[in-house]
């Protein structure tokens, strides 16, 4: 393995870029019309056009980017999350052209990415499972008899689904014609697949994933838990490890759980199996993510492992260490998004003015973005993550509340103010974060000062620390240069050394 096509964009390229430099890979990039200027092309070794602005023109059009990993002479491909990560069809033909998937392998994509046949097989591997209906006949006469047979509330889900999409709450029976009819719309368009199937609502549970690493020899180890449960509109916003849930006995027996889901289908590389937890700490098979998460560094920083890089060495045939990885300490991650949490969430693309990214023992920043850019309007706003690790969780969360309160983003709305509040509120503090969290205390959410007085007192504290005529220089234009930027800390791999070689420089 020498060189890298990354196809992706935003946030998770720049950290792909990053792991293939200090394993001495090149890193190529691809870019759409809108990305043109973006930080991950500007990072990369190299970086080709692939279309339009519109994903099925550029990111989603799997012919391009396979002629893109040709044409730089990339012997790999990684897919990072989101667009195609999750594509058994783009895996295919990446392996067709002879070019290594970093990811696993396309059956085991296609198997886990039917969510009616990953219930399935969860089942004969003795995983409990969501009471639903999957079958088949996913027709709406046939949805419609079984949510009789079940009862209300009820979860619309497609099928191919993921990322909160193609799914609908369905509170009263008569509600469902209109909840099938939208489920079927959506999934078309974003998975290419209308079959849909049915999940009894599971209103206050905890959302816990596993995360897992997997090499072609069959060694399977688990990373620990993380508590995702604080999400808005079934997405996540807050996510941490260990979960202040989660007990040790219980898990003990979900890492069991993800370890035989894995072991069920031959996992290999990187992978994250989630469940639904009840309060009484009964839990249920949701899915299983065959990609790198969002929410991946949380885990790194709790346990030293690079996730990223040994997805890389895993893909180039390199096996996993036998030594268990104990986590240490608390991590906890918020999503930066350029949105506005008072009107229910919307995108605010727009102009980053001003830009700056809070650092210190501690924090890390995983960023797609800088000073002068512009956002794009045709994709995910998710801008970067802020992660806190400290000894325990309230020494955790004392530091990501003074790492929110330092970050300094001006130029569109986002949720910081928002993020704040939540991360501040007893709740949260508490632990008390099921998958209502948002919805039970931050309903009709409004900020207590408006953002644009928060926005320039952060910038004006920001002077004491910045040259001002930063300031200055990125509302008028200074080229859209990318300002410095703090990397993140540095962790010691706990498996590092132990009977590995350095990629580009050993076999192969």
């Amino acid at each position: 393995m020498r060189k890298v096509l990354i196809a992706n964009r935003g946030e998770i390229a720049v950290r792909i870029i990053r792991a293939c430099r200090e394993l001495g890979l090149a890193a190529a990039a691809v870019y759409s019309e809108a990305d043109r200027d973006a930080l991950h092309v500007r990072l990369a070794d190299e970086a080709l056009p692939i279309g339009a602005a519109d994903p099925r023109e550029s990111y989603l059009n799997i012919g391009r980017l396979v002629d893109a990993a040709g044409a730089c002479g990339a012997d790999a491909v990684h897919p990072g999350y989101g667009f195609l990560a999750e594509s058994a069809a783009f895996a295919t033909a990446v392996r067709d052209a002879g070019l290594t998937f970093v990811g696993p392998p396309p059956e085991v994509i296609a198997a886990l990415g039917d969510k009616i046949e990953a219930r399935r097989t969860m089942e004969r591997a003795g995983i409990p499972v969501i009471p639903g209906y999957a079958a088949p006949d996913a027709s709406d006469g046939a949805l419609t008899a079984a949510a009789r047979r079940l009862g209300a509330p009820l979860l619309v889900k497609a099928a191919g689904g993921g990322g909160g999409r193609g799914v609908r709450p369905v509170e009263r029976l008569d509600d469902l014609p209109e909840a099938l009819e939208s489920a079927r719309r959506e999934a078309g368009a974003a998975f290419g697949s209308s079959a849909l199937y049915l999940e009894r609502h599971l209103p206050e549970v905890h959302h816990i994933e596993i995360q897992i690493l997997a090499d072609r020899e069959g060694t399977i180890c688990h990373l620990g838990e993380r508590e995702c449960s604080v999400q808005r509109r079934l997405q996540k916003l807050i996510e941490e490890t260990p979960s202040p849930f989660v007990a040790p006995p219980l898990r003990a027996r979900l890492a069991e759980a993800a370890v035989a889901a894995a072991e069920a289908v031959r996992y290999v590389n990187a992978g994250s199996v989630e469940f639904l937890v009840e309060p009484g700490g009964q839990f249920f098979f949701l899915e299983v993510n065959t990609r790198l998460q969002v929410e991946h560094p949380i885990t790194e920083v709790a346990t030293g492992v690079d996730l990223v890089k040994w997805q890389l060495r895993i893909a180039a045939g390199e096996s996993l260490p036998r030594e268990p990885v104990v986590p240490r300490g608390h991590a906890i991650e918020c999503r930066i998004y350029a949105e506005d949490p008072a009107q229910d969430f919307a995108p605010s693309p727009g102009p980053i003015l001003a830009l700056r990214e809070p650092g210190g023992p501690g924090i890390r920043v995983d960023s797609g973005v800088y000073e002068g850019w512009q956002i794009p309007v045709a994709y995910d706003p998710l801008l970067a993550k802020v992660v806190a690790w400290d000894r325990t969780r309230p020494e955790a969360i004392a530091r990501l509340r003074e790492a929110l309160r330092r970050y300094v983003l001006l130029g569109c709305r986002t949720n910081l103010t928002f993020l704040q509040d939540v991360v501040g509120h007893e709740a949260f503090r508490s632990g008390h974060t099921t998958t209502r969290v948002i919805e039970q205390h931050f309903r009709g959410w409004r900020p207590a000062v408006p953002d644009e007085i928060v926005a320039v007192a952060a910038a004006v504290a920001a002077l004491g620390e910045q040259d001002p005529a930063i300031l200055v220089r990125g509302a008028g234009g200074d080229g859209g240069r990318v300002p410095p930027r703090g990397e993140p800390q540095a962790f010691q791999d706990p498996w590092e050394g132990v009977g590995r070689w350095r990629m580009g420089a050993g076999r192969g």
